[in-house]
């Protein structure tokens, strides 16, 4: 009875003000750790933001942003009209899913395996050696790739002319180049990707490894049911990060190994803007694409987070 009656009695809740404060005296010192990330992100990335209606005008830099003529989407018309735009989204997307599929699952597997080894002292030279990549500059990284794949002085080439072979011009074979940027992209971070995953697996309780080897658990089964599902949701969130970024392949490389042979699939979204934007000076035929782009990788991780919430019960929000 009295149960019934509590169910009945409505529970007034402070007011957000006063909760708000309280959580805020209660956790002050997390709150001012986390002001200077607030502010980098309010200021390099929210005030900014009034920039993109230089996508809707025909930019001028002597009469500002607010001074240059309205167009509304002309600039997107020009783009979706242009005969560069399918070749750019699907060089993008070939080049973006090819590395997702590639370069995701590796890192996981690394983990794994380096946590079931248990020789502490190879392990170490193992991290070591994979972790070293991810501290070359993609400008050195570009140049050594040029120079080992070079059909003249490559080193790749004195190797297949050792056995008999014609040297190949890698760079300039657009066969090729897709494989080149993204395999070099895996060696590269591959072993920087992994630690993540190693800081979820010591997380996991020792217990269960024990009781799993008293029940007589294989290395594998031990992976398979105890570890994996470990960082599972970890590695959900990162898929779906990755997702959202889909159209966001990065510039510097792809147009550091980028000439006049391979642009056919090496021509790409960031390196078509940085041409039109800097190069032709077309800045708000570059904003416009940009545009693009955001919106679609938004759209993109909207519906990869509400997929993988169905599904998984995991997702970023």
């Amino acid at each position: 009875m009295k149960a019934a009656v509590a169910k009945k009695v409505k529970i007034q809740k402070a007011p957000f003000k006063d909760r708000f404060m309280r959580a805020l005296r209660k956790d002050t010192s997390l709150y001012l750790f986390c002001l200077p990330g607030l502010v980098l992100t309010f200021i390099f990335s929210y005030i900014p933001m009034y920039g993109v209606q230089i996508a809707f005008r025909k930019y001028n830099a002597r009469d500002g942003i607010w001074g240059s003529e309205w167009v509304g989407l002309q600039y997107f018309e020009r783009f979706f009209n242009s005969p560069y735009f399918e070749s750019t989204i699907a060089n993008t997307l070939i080049l973006s899913l090819y590395s997702l599929i590639v370069s995701f699952p590796i890192p996981i597997i690394l983990a794994l395996m380096l946590n079931s080894f248990r020789h502490n002292r190879y392990k170490k030279v193992i991290q070591t050696i994979t972790y070293a990549p991810n501290f070359i500059s993609t400008v050195v990284m570009c140049g050594m790739l040029m120079l080992f794949l070079s059909p003249t002085v490559g080193i790749i080439n004195h190797v297949i002319e050792a056995f008999g072979g014609t040297a190949i011009n890698f760079m300039g074979n657009k066969n090729y180049w897709r494989h080149i940027y993204v395999w070099s992209g895996v060696w590269q971070g591959m072993g920087w990707n992994s630690v993540i995953y190693f800081a979820a697996l010591s997380g996991v309780d020792p217990s269960l490894h024990e009781a799993a080897k008293c029940d007589g658990a294989t290395k594998f089964q031990i992976v398979r049911h105890i570890d994996f599902p470990s960082i599972l949701p970890t590695a959900t969130i990162l898929l779906i990060m990755n997702c959202g970024s889909v159209l966001s392949v990065g510039f510097e490389k792809a147009y550091l190994l980028q000439n006049s042979l391979n642009t056919s699939v090496s021509e790409i979204i960031s390196t078509y803007v940085y041409k039109v934007g800097l190069i032709d000076n077309n800045m708000s035929y570059s904003t416009a694409i940009n545009m693009f782009n955001t919106v679609v990788n938004m759209v993109l991780l909207l519906l990869v987070n509400k997929i993988s919430d169905k599904l998984s019960g995991n997702s970023l929000f």
